[in-house]
């Protein structure tokens, strides 16, 4: 029999399979589909301060092995989340979710953050650093180490939880950002978040996505995501969930090897609804397949 378990900041998982921030709403609409108590844990819908409809339309474009979106965080806002949202989830989901917050500003990823500190079906919570600063002319938190620390050491500060910052994969040194989040009191890190694509209509001969560019996700990306989880698990202490690209059983052991102690699954959520499902009932056989007994045996394997 093999052991699946995995723990996450003192969170114990039954698998480190987690459907990420975006491709499983708020949970109870997968409900409807299969009992989504098999999942190790997930990551709702990125949440704002405010109610936010998102950027215009269309906001979606096919790639080969992928696909590009620019929803633009669009969510009911923190308040909602609270009082709608997290009581609706907890008739369909019995475990830890991860909670994943996004801001414009400092403070309003503080806010938010210290809001859902308090729930208490919130296991960890995720900090989304990919929003554009709106005081800073609109460059996404992310790109700097000096902004992503001064988001984690503000959102630490008001909370008592685990805090995991995502990181933007748009970025020349990926290190440099993780490591000051390690330094600036973050207990751990997911990532990568997508990266920046677009797509042209040949008819209209304009881009698809109607704020032209938008985020690449997809089968496509797992090599770079892989590169990524690799190059920050040598310099952190810090534990990784890996994200990017992953859509089977074999995936998931490929990013635990890199170092990562769990695995988001996104944009294959969107194409395949069971796929977080059929990845989980398939890992034992592939554990078994390559003489893998214990899955925490195996994080950082590869180096």
């Amino acid at each position: 029999m093999v052991n699946t378990k995995v723990t996450l900041s003192g969170l114990e998982l039954d698998n480190p399979v987690i459907p990420a921030s975006g491709t499983f709403g708020f949970g109870y609409e997968f409900a409807e589909l299969y009992d989504i108590n098999i999942l190790g844990s997930f990551s709702f819908k990125g949440t704002t301060k405010e109610p936010r409809f998102g950027n215009p339309t269309p906001r979606i474009a096919e790639c080969p092995m992928g696909m590009i979106n620019s929803v633009g965080l669009q969510n009911p806002g923190i308040d909602k989340v609270i009082s709608e949202e997290l009581p609706k989830l907890k008739k369909c989901f019995n475990k830890k979710v991860i909670a994943n917050i996004s801001g414009f500003s400092v403070d309003e990823y503080s806010y938010c953050a210290e809001r859902i500190d308090k729930e208490e079906q919130v296991g960890i919570i995720e900090i989304n650093v990919s929003c554009p600063n709106v005081h800073n002319g609109g460059m996404a938190f992310g790109t700097s180490a000096e902004n992503v620390a001064k988001v984690t050491k503000a959102v630490k500060e008001v909370t008592t939880k685990p805090v995991y910052i995502k990181l933007s994969p748009n970025v020349t040194d990926i290190v440099s950002i993780a490591k000051a989040c390690e330094e600036n009191g973050a207990d751990g890190i997911s990532m990568i978040n997508t990266l920046l694509g677009m797509r042209i209509d040949l008819k209209t001969k304009k881009p698809v996505i109607a704020n032209k560019m938008g985020g690449f996700s997809g089968t496509a990306i797992l090599p770079v995501a892989l590169r990524m989880v690799y190059q920050v698990y040598e310099a952190v202490n810090i534990p990784i969930i890996g994200m990017g690209g992953v859509s089977t059983a074999e995936d998931v052991i490929e990013m635990m090897l890199a170092g990562a102690t769990a695995v988001q699954v996104g944009a294959a959520n969107l194409v395949e609804p069971f796929a977080c499902k059929n990845i989980i009932e398939n890992l034992p056989k592939v554990m078994e397949k390559y003489k893998i007994d214990d899955l925490k045996s195996i994080i950082g394997g590869a180096h």
